[in-house]
C-alpha cells in the first residue's frame, strides 16, 4: 500500500509542477505578493521571535519580502542547509548576502553562519507544493522537512496558491503536518482527525 500511495504522490507532484510552470510571471508575482501579505498578517508570527523561511526558487513562492520585513521588525532570520543526503540545520542570517548555493543549486546559508538549534525556532515556513485542508502537504519528495519536523512542537505554516489547495493529499505515516495553510484568499484552519 506505501508504494502505491508513493506512487501516486509522484505522479501528482509531476502535474503540479508541470501546472506551475504554465502560470505567468504576473500571476506567480500577484500569488506571491498576496501570500506574503497573508504570512506576514497572520498572530502566529506575531509571537514568534526566532522563524525559518525557506528561499523560493523555480516556481516556489518567492519569500524575499518576508525575510527583509522580519529582518526589520528585529526578528532572528534562519534560513535551511542541507547538511547530508537525509539531514538538514537552520542557521541566522542577516540578509541574502549571507548566503551561497547549496544542494540542489538552491541557496543556503554559508556554514560561517550561526547554527540554530531546532528547539529555539518558535516558526517554521514550511514549502511545499500542495497543501490540503487538514494540514497535509505535498513536499519536492526528498524528506528533508518531514524529517526535521518530526516531534517539533512549534507553529509551522505552509503557503500554498489556492488553485493548488486540495481537499485531501495522498498521506504516508512519515509525512508531517503543518498547524496552518494560507493561500492568497486567507487562512485555512486545518482540521486534522485524531
Amino acid at each position: 500500500m506505501g508504494s502505491d500511495i508513493s506512487e501516486i504522490k509522484k505522479v501528482l507532484r509531476s502535474q503540479i509542477r508541470e501546472a506551475l510552470a504554465e502560470l505567468t510571471e504576473e500571476e506567480r508575482a500577484w500569488s506571491d505578493r498576496e501570500l506574503c501579505s497573508q504570512f506576514l498578517q497572520h498572530p502566529a508570527l506575531e509571537k514568534a521571535q526566532t522563524v525559518l523561511l525557506y528561499c523560493g526558487v523555480g516556481t516556489e513562492i518567492r519569500t524575499d519580502a518576508i525575510l527583509e520585513e522580519l529582518l526589520r521588525q528585529g526578528k532572528r532570520v534562519c534560513m535551511p542547509r542541507c547538511l547530508t543526503d537525509t539531514e538538514m540545520a537552520a542557521y541566522a542570517i542577516t540578509g541574502m548576502e549571507d548566503m551561497e548555493p547549496g544542494a540542489y543549486n538552491i541557496p543556503a546559508p554559508k556554514l560561517t553562519c550561526p547554527k540554530v538549534e531546532r528547539e529555539e525556532i518558535d516558526l517554521i515556513l514550511t514549502p511545499g507544493l500542495s497543501f490540503d485542508s487538514r494540514g497535509g502537504r505535498l513536499g519536492q519528495g526528498a524528506g528533508y522537512y518531514d524529517r526535521y519536523l518530526e516531534d517539533y512542537e512549534g507553529d509551522t505554516i505552509g503557503l500554498c496558491r489556492e488553485d493548488f489547495f486540495q481537499i485531501n493529499l495522498p498521506r504516508e505515516p512519515l509525512d508531517m503536518w503543518v498547524k496552518y495553510v494560507i493561500t492568497e484568499e486567507g487562512q485555512v484552519w486545518p482540521y486534522r482527525p485524531e
